[in-house]
C-alpha cells in the first residue's frame, strides 16, 4: 500500500494530479480542495488511499488525515465507491459531512450526483456510530464550523475558500457569528 507521497508536481488536470517522487509519476485523484490548495506549488506530500480492484488500482490523495479518514469511511459503505466520495468530500468537508450524519440531515449528501436519499440514509445509518463515540466538544466544534461554512458559501464565497478561512478560526471561538466574523477577515486578508 502507499500511504504518502512526496514529491513535485508534474502537471494537474480535472481531477487528478502527477506526482513525480524520484522520476516516477505517480498519477493520484484528488478532492477540489486539494487540487486547488497544490495549483501553482512545485513541491506536495499528500496522504494516499490506494485502491485495489479485479480491473481497476488507483491512487487517491488529500492534504490532510481528516480527508483521507473520511473518505475511507465512506468507501466502506456500500453502494459507495470512490468516485461517489470524492464527489462528496468536493462539497464538504469532513466536519461538515460529520456534522450532517449528527443531525441525520441527508441533505448534504444528496447534492452529490448519483447520491440519492437511499445512499445517503445507509452512509448516516452506517457513519453515525462511528461519529457518536466522538468527544462532545469536538462535537459543539463541528456544529458551529457547519454552520458557519454554510453562511460564507451563502454569502458567496466558494466552498474552498470557506473552508480555509475556518481553518484560521481559533477553536477557542465557539459562537457561530464570531466564527463567521473571524473567517471573513481572514478572507480579506487575502
Amino acid at each position: 500500500m502507499i500511504a504518502k507521497l512526496s514529491g513535485k508536481v508534474d502537471f494537474l488536470r480535472d481531477s487528478y494530479a502527477v506526482i513525480d517522487v524520484n522520476g516516477v509519476g505517480y498519477k493520484v485523484f484528488v478532492t477540489v480542495h486539494t487540487f486547488g490548495s497544490i495549483a501553482g506549488r512545485q513541491e506536495v506530500e499528500l496522504y494516499t488511499h490506494t485502491y485495489v480492484r479485479e480491473d481497476t488500482l488507483s491512487l487517491y490523495g488529500f492534504l490532510d488525515i481528516a480527508e483521507l479518514e473520511m473518505f475511507e469511511l465512506l468507501i466502506s459503505i456500500s453502494g459507495i465507491g470512490p468516485k461517489a466520495a470524492m464527489g462528496i468530500l468536493a462539497i464538504a468537508d469532513p466536519k461538515t459531512i460529520s456534522m450532517a450524519v449528527l443531525n441525520e440531515d441527508p441533505s448534504v449528501l444528496t447534492r452529490v450526483s448519483g447520491v440519492g436519499k437511499k445512499i445517503a440514509q445507509r452512509v448516516i445509518l452506517e457513519l453515525k456510530n462511528k461519529i457518536v463515540d466522538m468527544p462532545a466538544h469536538e462535537k459543539v466544534q463541528l456544529e458551529s464550523d457547519s454552520d458557519a461554512f454554510e453562511a460564507l458559501v451563502a454569502m458567496g464565497y466558494s466552498v474552498s475558500e470557506s473552508r480555509e478561512s475556518l481553518k484560521l478560526v481559533s477553536s477557542e471561538i465557539k459562537d457561530v457569528g464570531e466564527r463567521v466574523k473571524m473567517a471573513l477577515k481572514n478572507l480579506g486578508k487575502k
